[in-house]
């Protein structure tokens, strides 16, 4: 007889006293180091009941705990509520809803507490360890895209979206921490399923809050990336009144193909790699000299001074459909940024800038892991407060990852999915020994030095 691959185990129906998710205790020493704990208490005080037993801020940070291991509704937070060793008290699920229920009641300033508080725990985190990343040049990076979001029931604001989907169209803005960590969710607007990506009102608010989020010193050496979408000449101008620079996609309208095909061949020159190395079949050139001085989008204003065109050719992989802007089977594409020549880019280097703005989709990918694959509500205002839960969950992920770890250690980077399996999940049990309460963790986990190392820089200094 074959036997079994597995040990011969039977479900006993005796409890122990275990935790099964005892890496969250990292979590909440985030709350504590960073001041969130206190920042929540304190910005939720005027939704707090006379007569209540609960801190609105403990709550809402309760619900993102449960988000930020892996829950996607509000009764998930049933799981953190289950061990209260570990977490403290938690209140019930009517008692979540009512709260979650008195916010969207007041949805603005219930936005904008939340938000203030997440403000300040960042300058701390910021302040105590400067994430090494996000600043390229002495800049740092704020990346801007929308995310569909699919319903599955009729939710207000659910609407048709423009790839034929149905649900929500929010807007994100991340900052990126380049290839030493992973990126920081800043904010996110929650907007219908019909809303366009090209909306220049939509990317000026998540700008403007983005900043916000920012700790002061920062929000003056700021470079913005965004796709086509934020190519609006009122984008622009805010953007470039405000100080900052910016690296948007740029549309291949009837100028820019004149200009593509204006520019002389020996106008091209070889495009780099991430590593800064010549990239083999792509080439970029700049369009600013070639474009027609008519090139408007129409209404008559003007494209913000110092806008550069630059355009980036290559030949298009085995089997892709060239488009009725590709030139001589070159796949052309272009953006636009107002850093000036003679600031030390080269073009193959804005080039090489402007196309790691693809790491935001990474950031929308661990988005999507948590808590963002379905907006669990039914009220518009509700899913906003969601929207800030999942902005929340986001960063004390990140933020433990960038206090608990050097920038050369692979966890830094971990994706939100990677992070929850090796270092949040892990089972442990809790033992009084020596007036104390301990935690014990599995003898043979593989991550235990992850877990005591992030334990040790977590520290209170």
């Amino acid at each position: 007889m074959k036997r079994s691959w597995f040990p011969g185990l039977v479900v006993d129906g005796v409890r122990e006293s275990l935790v099964s998710s005892s890496g969250g205790l990292l979590l909440t020493r985030v709350a504590r180091v960073s001041g969130l704990e206190r920042g929540l208490s304190e910005a939720l005080a005027p939704w707090r009941g006379e007569r209540a037993v609960h801190d609105p801020g403990k709550v809402l940070f309760d619900v993102a705990t449960a988000v930020a291991l892996g829950g996607d509704c509000l009764s998930d937070v049933a799981v953190v509520r289950s061990q209260p060793d570990l977490f403290g008290q938690v209140a019930s699920d009517p008692t979540v809803s009512r709260l979650i229920a008195t916010l969207a009641g007041d949805v603005e300033a219930a936005t904008a507490a939340i938000r203030t508080a997440r403000e300040d725990a960042r300058a701390r985190v910021w302040g105590r360890r400067r994430p090494v990343a996000g600043r390229t040049g002495g800049q740092v990076i704020v990346d801007l895209d929308g995310v569909l979001v699919a319903a599955h029931s009729d939710k207000e604001g659910a609407a048709p979206t423009f790839k034929r989907g149905y649900g929500f169209h929010p807007m994100f803005a991340f900052v990126d921490h380049d290839e030493a960590g992973t990126g920081e969710t800043l904010v996110g607007l929650l907007r219908t399923g019909s809303a366009s990506a090209f909306t220049a009102a939509d990317h000026i608010s998540v700008l403007d809050a983005a900043l916000d989020q920012l700790p002061a010193g920062e929000r003056g050496q700021v470079l913005v990336r965004a796709d086509t979408g934020g190519a609006s000449k009122a984008f622009l101008h805010h953007v470039t009144e405000l100080g900052l620079e910016y690296s948007i996609g740029f549309p291949a309208t009837t100028p820019v193909i004149a200009a593509v095909q204006a520019i002389p061949r020996q106008a091209w020159r070889a495009a780099a790699d991430g590593d800064g190395n010549p990239r083999d079949g792509a080439q970029v050139a700049e369009l600013t000299g070639w474009m027609p001085a008519t090139a408007r989008t129409g209404g008559g204003e003007d494209w913000p001074p110092g806008m550069r065109i630059i355009a980036r050719r290559e030949r298009p992989h085995p089997g892709a459909q060239l488009r009725l802007t590709d030139q001589d089977g070159w796949r052309v594409t272009c953006f636009a940024t107002n850093t000036a020549k003679g600031s030390g880019w080269r073009l193959a280097d804005l080039e090489a800038r402007h196309r790691l703005r693809a790491r935001a989709e990474d950031r929308i990918r661990g988005l999507r892991d948590t808590g963002m694959r379905n907006l669990p509500l039914h009220g518009f205002a509700q899913n906003q407060i969601w929207l800030e839960i999942i902005t929340l969950a986001a960063d004390l992920l990140v933020w433990m990852q960038t206090l608990a770890f050097d920038h050369h250690e692979p966890a830094r980077r971990w994706e939100p999915k990677r992070l929850r399996l090796r270092v949040l999940a892990v089972a442990g049990r809790i033992i009084s020994s020596g007036r104390r309460r301990r935690l014990r963790l599995p003898r043979d986990w593989p991550y235990n030095r992850l877990i005591e190392t992030s334990w040790a820089s977590l520290q209170p200094t």
